[in-house]
C-alpha cells in the first residue's frame, strides 16, 4: 500500500472543512503547521490515539464534499494527515461511494431518480427532456475526465432510488459551501429541474403528512403527521417514553422475554426472531457492546423507515435506549443513507432533545442507565444496507461485507458484540412494552405477527406507507391505495424490491406473510409493492433492475462482481435481438450465471441479484412468444 504523502496543498475552504469536523491540529504530527523543533523529536499524540480515529475517515471526506464539493487531491492529503490513513487507503474509500466526487464537480448537483418506481411515473421522459434541452447527464466515474468549474456552474445526474417513491419521479438536490444545503424532491418535471438547476431553492419534498389510513387503523404510524415531529412534549403527551419508564421497572431480562414472546421478526427484509437477537448479544462477555439503527434504507422502492424517522424520530430514539438497556450498550449509531437529509435533521434534533431532557446520554432518568447516540450517513452505497457492510462503512473502511461466521452478535462494530436492527423493526419496540409481547402476538398470524409496513407505488392511484396485519392479500392492499391508476389492467406486481420476485395477476390474492410467501417462492423483503400496469415495459425494468446490481456490486466476490455484468449483457443481447447461439442458449446461460451468484456470494446482494430476472423468465415467462412483455 502507498503510503507516501501527498504533495499537493489543501485550499483554505478545505482545511476549514476538515478543522471544523476535527478540530484544530495539534501538531505537525497531525496537520499542523511544520517547523517546531518538539515536533522533530516526537509526537504528542501515540499511535493508538491515532488509530482509533479511522472512523471519522468517511465523515472527513463527506465535510470537504459539502464544502467545496469534491474532494481534490490536496484535501484528501490533508484528510490522509490528519487521521494518519495512507493515501492509497483513503482513495480507496472517497472512489467507493456513489455521493462522493474526486474529480471537479459543480457545487450544484441535481440528482434524477431513473429506477424503477420511478420509471413507471415518467422517469424516462423527464430524463429524455434534460438530455435534449440540458445536456448529457454528469458522469459518476471517480476517474472522470477534469473539467472547468465556474462559481454557479449546476450539473445534473442520474440516480437509483432516492426513497421518494410515492412523490415520484423524484430529485435529490446538493448545494455545497460555507452553509451546504441538501433537499429531496418530488414529484418534478423537466421544468421543475431546469428551474433548479438555475439557482431556484426547491422546497423539500419530504413533507411529513398524515398516512392514508385513520388514525384508529395504525399503530406505528398513529402520529405521523398529526404529533409534532419537534416536539418532545407533544411526543410525551401521547405516551412516549411510557416503554422507556416500563422497561427500566421491570429489568433486561423481562425487556427481552416481552419481545421474544411478542415473536417479532425484523423488518428489514432477513425476518430473523428480534428477542433471539437481543438475548445473544446481552449473553456476550466482550465488552463495550454496540447497537446500530440500521436506516441505510436504498431497496429500490422503499421508504417506510424515511416516513418513520421524519414523522415519529423520538419513537425511534426511545425504542433504541430501550434496546440499548436490554442488551448492554452503551453507544449507538444511527447509519441513514446519505440521500435522506431531512430524515437526518429530524433525527438529530431528537437526540439533542432527548439529551436535554436526560433522556439519552448518562444517568438516564435517574437509573444509572448510560447511552449516548450518534448519526452516520451513508455515502450513496446499496450494500452498506448489509450489517457487515455498514460497520466497516462505520469504522472508515470500504462497504465490503464480511465472512460470517463470526456474526455480530458476537464480532461486530469495532470488533464487539453488536445488536443491529432495522428502523421499523425498533419501531415496535415501544408498543410490545406497553401491551405486553404476547398481546403484540395476537395480531397478524401464528409464523408472522404485528403489524407490516408496506411501500404502496408505481401505477397505484395513492402511493404511500400502508400499515396493516400480516395476513392481509396483496390484492386487498393495492385496493387500499385505489387500485390501479385509470382502472387499467395490472402486468405485475414487484414484491420485495429490486433483491424480490414479480407476482403474476393471477397471484394477487396471495397472503401477506412469511409462510405463505415462502410457499409461492417470493418475499416480503423490505415491504416494496410496486405495481405496474399495461403501459409499463417489464423488459425495460427488468434491464434496470440487472443494471442497479452491477452497479451496486462491491467487486469484493468474483461470483457477484463478475455475474452481475455477465447478467446484464445478455438481456442486453436478448433485448437487441443479438443473442449468441439463440434464445434458449441465452436463457441457460442466465440461469448458470444466477445459480452461480446465489449459492457462491459472499452476501445477500449477490445471493438475491438474479431473482428479479429468474421471476421474469419462470414466472412472468417474459421472454416466451405471447408472455407478459409480449
Amino acid at each position: 500500500m502507498d503510503i507516501r504523502l501527498v504533495e499537493a496543498e489543501p485550499t483554505v475552504e478545505e482545511r476549514a472543512a476538515i478543522d471544523a469536523l476535527l478540530g484544530v491540529p495539534a501538531s505537525s504530527w497531525d496537520g499542523g503547521p511544520r517547523g517546531r523543533l518538539r515536533d522533530a523529536h516526537t509526537s504528542n499524540v501515540g499511535g493508538r490515539d491515532t488509530r482509533s480515529k479511522r472512523h471519522l475517515l468517511l465523515p472527513s471526506l463527506q465535510a470537504l464534499q459539502a464544502r467545496v464539493g469534491w474532494i481534490s487531491e490536496g484535501g484528501l492529503g490533508y484528510v490522509c494527515e490528519r487521521l494518519n490513513v495512507p493515501p492509497a487507503d483513503a482513495w480507496g474509500v472517497a472512489t467507493f461511494y456513489a455521493l462522493l466526487a474526486t474529480s471537479p464537480r459543480a457545487k450544484r448537483v441535481v440528482h434524477v431518480c431513473n429506477d424503477i418506481a420511478c420509471k413507471t411515473r415518467g422517469a424516462d421522459a423527464l430524463v429524455a427532456s434534460l438530455k435534449q434541452h440540458i445536456g448529457p447527464p454528469h458522469g459518476h466515474a471517480p476517474h472522470a475526465l477534469p473539467v472547468e468549474v465556474r462559481e454557479g456552474d449546476a450539473v445534473w445526474m442520474t440516480s437509483p432510488c432516492l426513497g421518494l417513491c410515492e412523490h415520484a419521479p423524484a430529485v435529490f438536490v446538493q448545494q455545497a459551501g460555507a452553509l451546504p444545503r441538501e433537499h429531496l424532491h418530488g414529484p418534478v418535471t423537466a421544468d421543475d429541474v431546469t428551474k433548479i438547476l438555475a439557482g431556484a431553492d426547491p422546497s423539500d419534498g419530504t413533507r411529513v403528512q398524515a398516512p392514508l389510513q385513520q388514525a384508529n387503523e395504525v399503530r406505528l404510524l398513529k402520529r405521523i403527521g398529526r404529533v409534532d415531529p419537534e416536539s418532545l412534549a407533544a411526543y410525551r403527551q401521547s405516551r412516549g417514553y411510557e416503554a422507556l419508564e416500563k422497561a427500566l421497572a421491570i429489568g433486561p431480562a423481562a425487556v427481552i422475554a416481552e419481545v421474544t414472546a411478542s415473536k417479532l421478526m425484523g423488518r428489514g427484509g432477513a425476518a430473523f426472531p428480534t428477542g433471539r437477537k437481543w438475548d445473544a448479544v446481552a449473553q456476550q462477555a466482550a465488552q463495550p457492546h454496540y447497537l446500530v439503527c440500521n436506516a441505510d434504507e436504498s431497496e429500490p422502492g422503499t421508504f417506510k423507515d424515511r416516513v418513520l424517522m421524519e414523522g415519529d424520530p423520538f419513537a425511534i430514539i426511545e425504542a433504541m435506549t430501550i434496546a440499548a438497556f436490554a442488551t448492554g450498550c452503551e453507544k449507538g449509531y444511527v447509519y441513514i443513507r446519505g440521500e435522506y437529509p431531512h430524515a437526518t435533521a429530524r433525527l438529530q434534533h431528537a437526540i439533542d432533545e432527548a439529551s436535554r431532557h436526560h433522556l439519552i446520554g448518562n444517568d438516564i432518568l435517574g437509573r444509572g442507565l448510560n447511552f449516548a447516540v450518534e448519526i452516520r450517513r451513508g455515502g450513496g452505497a446499496y450494500i452498506c444496507g448489509e450489517e457487515t457492510a455498514l460497520f466497516e462503512s462505520i469504522e472508515g473502511k470500504r462497504g465490503e461485507p464480511r465472512n460470517k461466521p463470526p456474526f455480530p452478535v458476537e464480532v461486530g462494530l469495532f470488533g464487539k458484540p453488536t445488536l443491529v436492527n432495522n428502523v421499523e423493526t425498533l419501531a415496535n419496540v415501544p408498543h410490545i412494552l406497553l401491551e405486553g409481547g404476547e398481546a403484540f402476538a395476537r395480531i397478524g398470524t401464528s409464523l408472522s405477527t404485528g403489524t407490516r409496513l408496506f411501500c404502496l407505488s408505481g401505477r397505484v392511484r395513492r402511493p404511500g406507507v400502508y400499515e396493516v396485519p400480516y395476513g392481509i392479500s396483496l390484492r386487498e392492499l393495492i385496493e387500499m391505495a385505489g387500485g390501479v391508476v385509470d382502472d387499467r389492467t395490472i402486468s405485475a406486481v414487484l414484491l420485495g424490491g429490486a433483491a424480490g420476485t414479480f407476482i403474476r395477476p393471477d397471484e394477487i390474492d396471495i397472503k401477506l406473510t412469511h409462510e405463505d410467501t415462502r410457499a409461492a417462492n417470493t418475499t416480503l423483503g423490505s415491504g416494496v409493492v410496486l405495481v405496474m400496469d399495461d403501459t409499463t415495459d417489464l423488459h425495460d425494468i427488468v434491464l434496470r433492475v440487472a443494471a442497479f446490481f452491477r452497479d451496486e456490486s462491491c467487486g469484493q466476490c468474483v461470483p457477484c462482481r463478475v455475474g452481475t455484468v455477465r447478467q446484464e449483457e445478455a438481456l442486453h443481447r436478448i433485448a437487441r435481438n443479438r443473442m449468441r447461439g439463440g434464445l434458449a442458449t441465452e436463457i441457460a446461460l442466465l440461469d448458470e450465471v444466477g445459480i452461480t451468484m446465489k449459492d457462491a456470494s459472499i452476501c445477500g446482494l449477490g445471493q438475491t441479484a438474479y431473482a428479479v430476472v429468474e421471476s421474469a423468465i419462470k414466472r412472468l415467462r417474459l421472454y416466451e412468444p405471447n408472455g407478459a412483455g409480449e
